[in-house]
């Protein structure tokens, strides 16, 4: 039997600090094209599942420790990333302490929710329905 050919699987994280003002958000200067702003976040490893996956990615790129506190939903538009076709499951965390980019990001900074810079992928999208789940 041939396997079927499928999208990639990725997760993407909205990290609210706690010790940040509410309506914060960290993101991360991507080092490699697609260049620009985007969520922390990155591939699923063989073997691992997607909330170790959230925690592990986290660290990698902001070099934070992650509580990941709820699924704020999953991404599948095939165009949603220019490369491939990607699938992510997005999930909302808290960390606390001073951002260090590392792995493929090249900066983290925090910003507030009203002044996001342009963003890769369909994170605006992904950040927009954030928002509205608060409300």
């Amino acid at each position: 039997m041939s396997l079927p050919i499928t999208p990639l699987l990725t997760v993407d994280i909205i990290i609210e600090l706690a010790d940040k003002p509410a309506g914060t958000v960290l993101l991360i200067e991507r080092k490699n094209p697609p260049h620009g702003w985007a969520l922390p976040g990155g591939f699923v490893d063989v073997g691992e599942t997607v909330e170790q996956a959230a925690v592990r990615e986290a660290r990698e790129e902001t070099g934070l420790d992650v509580s990941l506190k709820r699924l704020l939903g999953v991404y599948s538009d095939p165009s949603r990333d220019s490369r491939m076709h990607t699938v992510s499951i997005v999930y909302v965390a808290e960390a606390r302490g001073e951002p260090l980019a590392g792995d493929d990001a090249k900066n983290a900074q925090c910003f507030e929710m009203g002044k996001l810079p342009d963003l890769a992928f369909d994170h605006q999208q992904i950040l927009s329905d954030y928002q509205d789940s608060l409300n």
